[in-house]
């Protein structure tokens, strides 16, 4: 993946996570406040707007009725009621005008636009509520009220009124349209609409922003951390400011200060651990060189000497060949650990180096070989040794022979397999078998091993670009250890080809 498809990935991953919570959440708070106010805004103004035209064209009304419907003759004719309600509509123009009255039991209306505004058009129960004669009390002194209704005609909004002229007199009914408001209240719910999209978009501007100032500062420390896990333990960030951020970049630059130190401390340490052992092993060489060929020298001898004395020489041959072999893996150790072991690569027939380490190990008559000649691998014979000895050196010690040895290729992968017939390894022992000195049993501090053979031949494995993994057979008899190397190490491992002579002559490893 190119690094433009990498970024892109990371920014739709930061997208969708706390820079997408930031702007949700100014979003709604901004939607929230713009909406409730809107919607109040709008209450306030409708309630304003409709209370304002309602009150001016019912206290004209009223006063047409006192001064033009109460002043009719009694009883009125038809031309009488029609006559007065064309003037009173044409008085105050914005609404119409009915009047009804009686004369011997049959109703006369007087209409002043019979197009606009009849007898029908008024809702019942506004109609009777006009017409009720209300109780008189202390608190009300007249017998007819003004009443009034908000109602639809046609789909557009009216305003109906009526009342009753008191001491005898005609009914008066009046209609004002309310279309002229709506629209009024329509383009005040638009311009709010706009205002509250408006207040939005500048939200989520205003959450981008805030999102980008925070989240830089947190980027910047997401990268410093990446880059101290990546082992770059001078990285440190550029404090500016007081803030909560702020604080925490010098935090991160503290603790990468202390842990830079930690490190270069424990570095330090662990260099002169190594030094110390590699330089120990060099030196037990020389001593341990003569050792060795006096006790030969004792153990041919040993034969002629006193019979109290034999078992002391040979003890001492004994332990003197283990403590040469352990300074030996030692050695190898330190070579791994402070990486200058390298390979020394040649093409081989696989068959032909088995069977070199168990026939130069007398081991022919307890191992028994699966491998065809013509299997050829680049890999370094030496090490490849080093990890034959001790993985069938451990077969033969503990699990007991016949030892099977397997050899075949499998894709780019050589695959060597070790199958001891004894009692298997333990479950809680599996997991630690290639640790360095780990011993199966507390029991048995002393043994021949040094502890150290699987660990190296696992070394050698890795250098390789391979692995070993042991487990137990299936059918519970013995356990399989498997070697897996690329049948060209040289492909995939780094620096083969050159070395010094001390790994050239360095001696196999322990088994």
């Amino acid at each position: 993946m190119s690094g433009a498809a990498k970024r892109t990935v990371l920014t739709g991953l930061r997208w969708t996570s706390l820079r997408l919570r930031l702007v949700v959440v100014f979003g709604l708070v901004a939607l929230t406040a713009a909406v409730s106010a809107s919607g109040i805004a709008y209450w306030l103004n409708r309630e304003a707007v409709l209370t304002r035209t309602q009150d001016s064209a019912l206290g004209d009304f009223r006063r047409q009725m006192q001064n033009r419907a109460a002043s009719l003759p009694m009883p009125p004719t038809r031309d009488d009621l029609q006559n007065a309600a064309v003037q009173m509509a044409s008085s105050s123009p914005g609404y119409h005008v009915l009047l009804v009255d009686e004369h011997d039991g049959k109703p006369i209306v007087g209409y002043s636009d019979l197009d606009s505004f009849t007898r029908q058009d008024v809702p019942v129960s506004l109609r009777q509520q006009v017409g009720r004669k209300q109780p008189m009390t202390s608190g009300n002194i007249f017998e007819y009220h003004l009443f009034w209704q908000r109602t639809s005609i046609g789909g557009r909004p009216y305003l109906v009124a009526g009342t009753k002229i008191i001491g005898g007199g005609p009914t008066g009914y009046m209609l004002k349209s309310l279309d002229q408001e709506r629209q009024d209240l329509n383009s005040l719910a638009w311009s709010l609409g706009i205002a509250t999209a408006l207040a939005l978009v500048g939200s989520a501007l205003l959450a981008q922003g805030a999102a980008t100032t925070v989240l830089r500062p947190v980027q910047r420390l997401g990268d410093a951390a990446r880059k101290l896990g990546e082992g770059k333990l001078d990285t440190r960030l550029m404090v500016s400011g007081t803030d909560e951020l702020a604080e925490l970049s010098r935090t991160f630059n503290k603790t990468a200060s202390a842990l830079e130190k930690k490190v270069a401390d424990m570095s330090a340490r662990e260099e002169s651990s190594r030094r110390f052992v590699a330089d120990m092993s060099h030196e037990l060489r020389t001593p341990l060189t003569a050792i060795t060929a006096v006790a030969e020298v004792l153990e041919d001898e040993a034969d002629s000497l006193d019979p109290m004395i034999a078992p002391a020489v040979h003890l001492v041959v004994s332990e003197t060949r283990r403590l040469n072999d352990l300074v030996e893996n030692l050695m190898e150790v330190t070579r791994f650990d402070a990486g200058t072991a390298r390979l020394v690569l040649d093409t081989v027939d696989v068959a032909d180096q088995v069977t070199a380490c168990i026939d130069v190990r007398a081991w022919l008559d307890a191992v028994d070989l699966d491998a065809e000649r013509g299997m050829m691998v680049r890999l370094d014979p030496r090490r490849l040794d080093v990890i034959l000895a001790n993985l069938i050196g451990n077969a033969l010690k503990h699990g007991g022979s016949p030892v099977r040895v397997s050899v075949r290729i499998v894709g780019e992968e050589l695959v060597i397999e070790v199958r001891d017939h004894g009692p298997g390894i333990p479950e809680d022992v599996l997991p630690h078998v290639f640790d360095r000195f780990y011993k199966a049993s507390a029991s048995r501090p002393r043994s021949e091993g040094s502890g150290l053979g699987l660990s190296i031949a696992m070394e050698n494995a890795h250098i390789h670009g391979g692995d070993i993994t042991a487990a137990n057979s299936p059918d519970g008899d013995g356990a399989v250890f498997v070697l897996r190397l690329p049948v060209d190490a040289e492909r995939l491992t780094s620096g083969a080809g050159e070395h010094g002579a001390e790994d050239l002559n360095e001696e196999g490893g322990s088994t």
